[in-house]
């Protein structure tokens, strides 16, 4: 099985996320994976890369705890808002449930329930193609989803099939209740907006944009999946289904992120940090083993989150040039700098000491 993981240098995929930013013909990147992978980040810094290279983007978020707004440090709402600090991105936060204000007044709340009821994600379906209508009259050049954690996101890529079961019944229920939706309305002089056939017609429209796009989301010209994930085992089984499922729906994903990898230059070791770094280091082999045709980026766990358009400008060359080490392991310099802190812990340590005699002598 390891022999299959043997790819000579010059065959092996670039650890970054450049050929994202080459690709210029790419109109939407889905970046998803486990909950706390750190998909928000990531997500953020590509759109903040692809600005630099692309005419304007728009980054939105479908996730219902948005983040977007804490990772720019810029309040955002359901329609695009441009970001502080650039002419050409855009960020939008969108709730994946249809709004009451969304879907008329009162007459069609009792016939919407029966079908969001009777078809599960109907719902996130109609809100998930309006929003993409909204996206399409706006013309960016890219378009980056934020996701929600990985069973939401193959949920999103079967709104196509989920509203073709919407208008099925939509069809059932107006065959069933044979125009009293219409009468009523007639009735309490709510006119015509308010009958079947309009909703009918509305979803059928939704449905036709969202097919449209759902032709674009299998050309792996316009559309790819990052998939963003964590050295450990429950994040790489989570990447392993996401990557299966993405197949299965013919969706192109050839970009993996693994994010918050202990790198070993600690100068001081301490047992706990080796046995995570091992374990780690475990996990992100499997990785290499399972997706050698990937571009899989390697990103550092920081000491402190990455918040605001700097912080993140920063962290972005992570994602470009892969991180390395600054400590080499057995030279002059490594044991130097290592004695030196050793010698600054123990005059602490003996300094406390004193302190403590100190005060049990004054006690």
């Amino acid at each position: 099985m390891a022999s299959a993981a043997v790819v000579d240098a010059g065959d092996a995929p670039e650890p970054t996320v450049r050929n994202l930013l080459d690709q210029e013909s790419l109109k939407w990147v889905f970046v998803g994976g486990k909950g706390g992978v750190g998909k928000t980040t990531c997500s953020s810094i590509l759109s903040v890369l692809l600005a630099s290279v692309r005419q304007s983007v728009l980054v939105i978020s479908t996730d219902p705890a948005h983040n977007l707004s804490d990772a720019f440090q810029q309040r955002f709402t359901k329609f695009p808002t441009l970001v502080r600090g650039f002419t050409n991105l855009y960020a939008m936060e969108i709730d994946p449930k249809v709004e009451n204000d969304d879907l008329s007044n009162e007459g069609m709340e009792g016939f919407l329930s029966e079908l969001t009821n009777a078809i599960p994600g109907v719902d996130e379906a109609m809100s998930f193609a309006e929003m993409l209508k909204l996206v399409q009259t706006m013309d960016y050049s890219v378009v980056v989803f934020d996701t929600a954690p990985t069973g939401h996101t193959l949920r999103l890529l079967q709104f196509p099939a989920t509203l073709e079961k919407g208008l099925e019944k939509m069809m059932e229920l107006k065959n069933r209740f044979g125009g009293l939706l219409n009468q009523a309305s007639r009735l309490f002089g709510l006119g015509d907006e308010l009958n079947e056939d309009a909703m009918l017609g509305r979803l059928e429209g939704m449905k036709d944009v969202i097919e449209q796009v759902n032709r674009q989301f299998k050309d792996p010209d316009l559309t790819t999946f990052v998939c963003v994930c964590i050295p450990e085992f429950l994040s790489l089984y989570e990447t392993e289904r996401l990557v299966q499922e993405l197949a299965k729906f013919e969706i192109d994903s050839h970009n993996i992120i693994i994010n918050q990898v202990i790198f070993d230059e600690e100068p001081v070791e301490s047992k706990l940090l080796k046995a995570r770094v091992k374990m780690q280091q475990k996990y992100i082999d499997q990785f290499h083993m399972l997706y050698d045709d990937f571009n899989i980026t390697k990103l550092p766990l920081l000491s402190e989150e990455v918040c605001g358009v700097q912080a993140l400008q920063n962290f972005s060359k992570h994602f470009l040039t892969p991180y390395k080490s600054a400590l080499k392991r057995g030279t002059v310099e490594e044991l130097e700098e290592r004695i030196s802190i050793l010698k600054s812990a123990l005059q602490e340590a003996e300094a406390e000491l004193d302190r403590v005699k100190k005060g049990k002598q004054t006690a």
